[in-house]
């Protein structure tokens, strides 16, 4: 049931009227009352005072905690306005306060999260960049979770993904030009990546994109190129060989066909040969086998033409009457001694050429020399067949004969002036042609000598026949001075023509004019010939 305070004061009056109390006591009790009433409204102000100081402490705390939050943020401080703060009750306002606090410090979170998020993806692309730093934790500074420090780590994170889509495409073109130089070296690229010692398939996981994985695959590619290299060097010396040995056999293009592909590159830089398989060792291997082979079949040549040229030589040497020297050849150069050889031989026969139709004119005035003493010593030169051809090839003979002495004459200056010019002796078939001249005009002159020596013993012992037989018949004294006068005149013919060639056959067992040619011995076989002129 519910009372107020004039209820109450009425009943009190009531009792007190009952009870017969004083005014005086009355207004006592009243005043009491009402002392006490106003102790207790004056606590209450006081508790009210109290919650109200509680209230503004907690406002002014929340708001201190927004403003830290809204710093932590770096977001501006969110005011309350005043306009609005007076006509809002302390716990309104606090309310207001609690839910935009509660507000920031989601969004803090939040905040934070994306701060966790990028700091992780940076610390794995720091491990897959530089795992030898052995990153720890990405630190976050819980003071300061703004804006601007989030766009800086996103940037961060940005260049850490530029950089390692940097790296992989560098590990890609690594690995790529791996696979085509091992394509083209017939190497198996699988192998060559197990060997290295960073992992860079994805299927066994993550691709190594960190400094040293690089470098070894750099090193890597460095080493395969440096093989590339080598094998191209090899490779195309192999094809120069082999085009030289093409040309210099003239082998047919059906057989060039198989091997075209290498002398295509004979003259290709690194980069332009790009087959499969073009440098591989089994593709070399081969070229080497038709190099040697062609070798081979170069070698057989070579035998065949050097022995040709060698025929050749002594042919020319031959018809040049140059003595073969003793030289020594160089298996691998023999060739071109042979041609050098052949060369030098054809200049020195073309400088000989004169003296050499003057010799052979001489040497066959000397075999009709021979010849005509051969026929005055024959007795029945006068008798037989062919006499009267015979005949004429003798005086033909002594013709020829008689020119003797100028064409060796001639033949001497010839010979002198050609070793003067030349600096050298002029040698005909191994002996010098100047010795060969002087012994065989030694000889003649000599034979001049013994013939005038046995013309005047003929001339005295005629004489002495003369006085034995003085006393003789005059008819048969003419007869006997014709008959001595005939054989005489025959005899010092044969001596002043024919006999001079004797000495000179006692020269040298194997000189020109010791021996008769064959073409002298075919006259003295016919009977029948005419000099050479």
């Amino acid at each position: 049931m519910a009372t107020d305070d004039g209820s109450l004061l009425h009943e009190l009056k009531i009792i007190w009227d009952e009870i017969g109390e004083s005014e005086t006591e009355r207004s006592k009790i009243l005043l009491q009352i009402k002392q006490e009433c106003l102790e207790v409204y004056k606590r209450k102000v006081d508790q009210a005072k109290l919650h109200r100081a509680q209230l503004q402490k907690e406002i002014c705390t929340l708001e201190s905690v927004v403003t830290d939050v809204c710093s932590i943020l770096g977001e501006p401080q969110m005011h309350i306005q005043q306009c609005n703060r007076n006509t809002r009750s302390l716990k309104e306002e606090l309310k207001l306060i609690g839910e935009q606090l509660n507000e920031m410090r989601k969004k803090k979170d939040n905040r934070k999260d994306q701060f966790l998020k990028l700091a992780e993806q940076i610390k794995k692309i720091l491990i897959e960049i530089r795992p030898k730093d052995n990153p720890t934790e990405v630190i976050i500074n819980d003071a300061d979770l703004s804006i601007g420090k989030l766009e800086e780590l996103n940037k961060q994170l940005q260049l850490l993904e530029i950089e390692k889509a940097d790296r992989l495409k560098q590990v890609a073109d690594h690995l790529n030009t791996i696979n085509s130089l091992c394509l083209v070296l017939g190497t198996d690229f699988n192998q060559i990546i197990k060997e290295l010692e960073f992992c860079f398939s994805e299927i066994e996981g993550p691709k190594n994109i960190s400094d040293d994985a690089i470098e070894m695959l750099v090193s890597q590619i460095q080493k395969l190129r440096e093989v590339k290299r080598k094998r191209i060097e090899k490779l195309q010396d192999l094809a120069t060989t082999m085009l030289e040995l093409w040309h210099l056999m003239d082998t047919p293009i059906e057989e060039q066909q198989k091997f075209l592909s290498v002398t295509c590159n004979i003259a290709a830089s690194e980069h332009e040969i790009a087959e499969p398989n073009a440098l591989s060792i089994g593709f070399i291997n081969n070229v080497g086998t038709e190099v040697m082979r062609l070798e081979e079949l170069k070698a057989s040549k070579m035998k065949e033409l050097v022995a040709k040229k060698k025929i050749e030589l002594e042919e020319l040497r031959k018809r040049a009457h140059v003595v073969e020297a003793k030289e020594i050849v160089d298996p691998s150069m023999a060739l071109e001694q042979i041609e050098l050889q052949i060369s030098i031989t054809k200049e020195e026969a073309f400088s000989r050429k004169e003296i050499l139709e003057r010799v052979e004119k001489w040497l066959a005035a000397c075999d009709e020399e021979s010849w005509l003493e051969e026929y005055n010593r024959d007795e029945n030169r006068y008798t037989g067949r062919g006499v009267h051809l015979a005949l004429k090839r003798a005086e033909k003979a002594r013709i020829l004969v008689s020119k003797i002495p100028a064409m060796v004459e001639a033949l001497v200056a010839k010979t002198t002036a050609w070793e003067m010019e030349r600096g050298t002796k002029f040698i005909y078939d191994g002996a010098r042609l100047l010795t060969m001249l002087n012994e065989y005009t030694t000889l003649r002159q000599d034979k001049e000598q013994e013939r005038k020596r046995q013309r005047e013993q003929k001339r005295l012992h005629g004489i002495t026949e003369q006085e034995t037989f003085v006393g003789a018949k005059s008819s048969s004294l003419k007869n006997l001075k014709k008959v001595t006068r005939t054989f005489s005149a025959g005899h010092n013919r044969s001596s002043s023509l024919g006999g001079v060639t004797q000495p000179l056959q006692s020269l040298r067992p194997d000189s020109p004019l010791s021996t008769k040619s064959p073409r002298s011995a075919r006259k003295s076989d016919e009977g029948i010939a005419l000099p050479t002129s």
